[in-house]
């Protein structure tokens, strides 16, 4: 049984900065890879970021050095620290363990707006 839950969502203006967090269980965390993936209307579902068990991270282009995603492992939690926020990037945004082909949380909403 897979169960994670996303925080940190909110309204936000433009070029503000907001920090998501996932708590995860009924994964092996520590060996696991997390990701974010974002979905707002009309679009599908994109991977954000990752980070493996090691620490190796990887995000999409259109957020990088923007965005930072880490883990804390004995907290069973991965996060995700956003900057410089676009309204592009408003969308309700969800993590997962990339090992697991289904299993999903119910997303937190980041809207960027003035």
């Amino acid at each position: 049984q897979v169960q994670l839950v996303e925080s940190g969502g909110g309204l936000v203006q433009p070029g503000g900065s907001l920090k998501l967090s996932c708590a995860a269980s009924g994964t092996i965390f520590s060996i696991a890879t997390m990701a974010w993936y974002r979905q707002s209307p009309g679009n599908q579902r994109e991977l954000v970021a990752a980070i493996t068990s090691s620490g190796s991270k990887n995000y999409a282009e259109s957020v990088k050095g923007r965005f930072t995603i880490s883990r804390d492992n004995a907290k069973r939690t991965v996060y995700l620290q956003m900057n410089s926020l676009k309204p592009e990037d408003t969308a309700v945004y969800y993590c997962k363990d990339v090992g697991l082909p289904a299993g999903w949380g119910q997303g937190t909403q980041v809207t960027v707006s003035s």
